[in-house]
């Protein structure tokens, strides 16, 4: 029985134009700057996000984490949404890697208080932590892939940079923003100083993100790669499915939105478990469980068994996450499934 994997869309296969670009693909040394398909798709990216310059990166983590390196010195402090990637999901990188500590603001479906943000930025103090960066995440990971409404990242920008602060953007998924709000995504990210994407979620490509922002940031940014690992020879064999990502894979992101709208409406009806349709903006489903015969872990494990694969994200809460590799008809079968398995019980 074939799988019906709903847990991330990091599991997606390249697709045939991928590995075909990547058996092709022109190659060189890219810790030279040599690599002419690698620095193909930094220009790209750049030009997408309406940016100077790029970088290419193993992962989004690493993305992540060379921007606040490269943004911060020791001993700053970082602000950040209470419940975003960079806090909860990169092992600790910000005190491990760039000595920074933290500054959770909780926000609403990702975004925080522009006030909020400006009462936490440090005053001038002997005692105190200066504030070095900003972080802002979009889509929202956590609240199940909500939007950030552009005029808040906006607010927050003006805010930073009227104290002299770096903003950061995880915009790990920010193609699926400018997907589901119908505007560039160089239009959405604008306001910030420099942007991670991801090449390898809902675009598919196997390996890599790019980071983007001003020449002098990129830079800086490429020492600080070397840093940690991320300088690679020659990269131009994963570099060149990232093209085709840019070039075919971007647009059919309304095609998950759709899938995840309609999972959600359906699941929505599904005695024992509720759905806030309001948060289902991409391609996430965000489950809370109310039968109180299931925890999440117990129904992901029924599911399991059931071919439908997905993450548990609380003790009663479960996440779905549609991708190029669920079709609509894969969706209906999940809906059943899930719906059968909720109503047997453990």
């Amino acid at each position: 029985m074939r799988a019906i994997d709903l847990r991330s869309d990091t599991v997606t296969k390249p697709t045939p134009e991928m590995r075909r670009a990547m058996y092709e693909a022109e190659v060189g040394d890219d810790v030279y700057g040599e690599d002419p398909t690698v620095n193909r798709l930094e220009e790209r990216a750049a030009e997408l996000l309406g940016k100077e310059a790029a970088l290419f990166v193993p992962t989004g983590t690493q993305g992540n984490q060379v921007a606040v390196l490269t943004h911060t010195r020791r001993g700053q402090e970082v602000i950040v949404e209470a419940e975003s990637h960079v806090y909860l999901y990169e092992v600790g990188g910000i005190a491990a890697l760039a000595n920074c500590q933290v500054r959770p603001i909780p926000g609403v479906r990702g975004a925080m208080d522009p006030a909020a943000v400006e009462a936490a930025i440090r005053a001038e103090n002997v005692h105190f932590p200066r504030t070095g960066l900003i972080c802002l995440e979009n889509t929202h990971n956590r609240s199940g892939g909500c939007v950030l409404p552009p005029e808040n990242v906006a607010a927050i920008a003006a805010v930073a940079h009227r104290h002299g602060i770096p903003v950061h953007l995880d915009g790990a998924r920010i193609f699926n923003a400018a997907v589901a709000l119908g505007r560039p995504a160089a239009e959405l990210v604008a306001p910030v100083d420099s942007v991670m994407f991801c090449l390898s979620k809902g675009l598919a490509a196997p390996v890599g993100s790019l980071l983007v922002g001003s020449r002098a940031f990129i830079a800086e940014a490429r020492r600080y790669r070397k840093l940690l690992g991320g300088g690679m020879r020659q990269a131009g064999v994963l570099a060149a499915a990232g093209l085709v990502a840019l070039e075919m894979m971007i647009d059919r992101l309304a095609e998950d939105h759709a899938n995840a709208r309609r999972l959600a409406e359906g699941l929505a009806e599904v005695p024992g478990l509720k759905v806030d349709l309001e948060t289902v903006q991409t391609n996430m489903v965000m489950v809370d469980i109310v039968d109180e015969r299931w925890t999440a872990r117990a129904l992901v494990e029924a599911l399991r068994r059931e071919g439908v694969l997905c993450n548990d994200t609380g003790p009663r809460r479960i996440r779905l996450v549609t991708h190029k590799d669920v079709t609509a008809a894969d969706i209906e079968l999940a809906l059943d499934a899930i719906a059968r398995t909720v109503k047997a019980g453990p």
